[in-house]
């Protein structure tokens, strides 16, 4: 009996730990909690190496900020920063002062004015772009993937970077620890020799010592001469390209960016570059003077666990509650936290047009079984739902009325939100959001719409295992 009571009081204090550490985000409590009623030890092993607030190492945090503020003022003198919403192209703003005012605070990269942007919508056309890019570079190239594959497209990816490397351009590459993984030693060993600079970024079993291992570097940038930039859904890897038969053609959406946008692409690398490699660069030529080859505004925010502010998030919830007339939303991973999800609510039983694109096909029945779990109410208020069937749908792409849209790294879910080190570029133009609407539209074309009677039928297994997975849902 004794033992008995030993072990319930363990218990108890293991969910108050949880309790008391987790209090500021009730689903992860209530997700922890769960896996410690089912594992009561093993639970409370993976919340300790798991769980832990990266927030918490100011260390880590501070030497962001340094980094930041010690080139900040040379950014701000060179680009054209958008100060005042009178001064946006699109007059929509002049009448959304605080989603303006929301933006202007969010990060400390600002929107700028002096840009040229491209939409890529396929693997195809952005390894074409990003490779031809690379071709050109005559100072420096900078890549960083979450996966990058030792197969037919990352070897081309590699030939270029170890020419260049060879002919004199610095050349660094930073590859998630987590992500690429799989990445063979045969390959890595090849970047090094030839003088390219790699690094992980939080090493997969480094990662699990320190506690980290649930905050991963989702990013994709590459960064050319400091004139030309690339961020986006797709990483490096053949099944972009549609090459892997479970998965088929794959739809993703990318951005191939120049001008003033550029430097703050360029700060994020550097920053991911100082805690993957223990190296400051602050050599400002990497920021060169550009042409201004477009006018286009554009914002570049970034975040992640290490910083005070969730800009992506706080600029998804901010722009969805401005909506007037439609929000379209691509996503292969939709699990939003409860702010979004009313909002997302809100604006459909309002009248707003709100239609969401998920992937039919999924790379993980978990996370699509928790996605499905927060359709029904959704369908109920008047978001309509479609499934992509046409492959496999990797886009990340928000368009709101004729005032934003976004095309980045993170998904709609609290993973990308919360945990994950993740980028998007903000654009506030006609000729990009049409763009972005085009392909939406294109997209519907090849998705099929949820019916709501349907779906509500679904049988009960399928309704449980969704309930299941939607507990789970903030550590998918």
């Amino acid at each position: 009996m004794l033992w008995l009571l030993l072990a319930l009081i363990a218990f108890i204090c293991q969910m108050a730990a949880v309790l008391l550490l987790e209090f500021r985000n009730p689903a992860k409590a209530v997700a922890w909690l769960f896996i410690l009623f089912c594992l009561p030890l093993i639970g409370f092993v993976l919340y300790f190496f798991v769980a832990q607030d990266y927030k918490q190492r100011l260390k880590i945090r501070s030497r962001g900020t340094r980094l930041f503020r010690e080139i900040k003022g040379h950014l701000w003198k060179r680009a054209a920063v958008v100060r005042h919403a009178t001064d946006m192209h699109n007059s929509d703003f002049h009448h959304n002062l605080r989603l303006f005012n929301l933006l202007n605070h969010l990060s400390e990269s600002p929107i700028t004015g002096c840009n040229r942007t491209k939409v890529l919508t396929d693997g195809e056309e952005a390894f074409s772009a990003m490779l031809e890019a690379m071709e050109q570079a005559t100072d420096h190239i900078h890549v960083e993937f979450y996966i990058f594959r030792h197969d037919t497209i990352g070897t081309k990816f590699q030939d270029i970077m170890v020419r260049k490397a060879k002919e004199g351009v610095k050349v660094r590459l930073i590859c998630d620890g987590l992500g690429s993984y799989k990445l063979k030693n045969w390959f890595i060993r090849r970047f090094k020799e030839s003088g390219v600079e790699f690094h992980f970024f939080l090493p997969a079993m480094a990662s699990v010592f320190n506690r980290r291992i649930n905050y991963r570097n989702h990013r994709k940038i590459v960064v050319v001469d400091g004139t030309v930039g690339f961020l986006g859904g797709i990483n490096v890897g053949d099944d972009y390209l549609g090459k892997y038969p479970k998965m088929g053609y794959w739809r993703d959406t990318h951005l191939e960016v120049e001008g003033d946008a550029v430097y703050f692409l360029q700060n994020v690398f550097l920053h991911d570059w100082r805690l993957a490699a223990g190296e400051k660069l602050l050599d400002l030529s990497l920021f060169p003077e550009h042409h201004c080859n477009g006018d286009e505004q554009v914002q570049i925010l970034s975040s992640g666990p290490d910083m005070n502010w969730n800009a992506i998030q706080e600029m998804c919830f901010g722009s969805i509650s401005v909506a007037k007339e439609r929000i379209w939303i691509t996503t292969p991973y939709f699990i939003p936290d409860e702010g979004l999800y009313e909002a997302l609510k809100t604006a459909a039983v309002s009248g707003v047009d709100v239609r969401i694109i998920i992937p039919d096909r999924a790379d993980s029945r978990l996370v699509k079984l928790a996605s499905l779990s927060y359709v029904e109410d959704l369908l109920t208020a008047g978001v309509k739902f479609y499934e992509y069937r046409k492959g496999f749908i990797h886009a990340k792409v928000l368009i709101v009325d004729d005032l934003i849209g976004s095309v980045g790294t993170a998904n709609m879910d609290m993973r990308s939100f919360f945990c994950n080190f993740e980028l998007t570029a903000v654009m506030f133009d006609k000729k990009p959001i049409s763009r972005l609407v085009s392909d939406f539209q294109e997209d519907l074309a090849n998705s099929l719409l949820i019916d709501a009677k349907t779906f509500h039928n679904r049988g009960r297994r399928q309704k449980a295992a969704e309930i299941l997975c939607r507990m789970l849902s903030p550590m998918l």
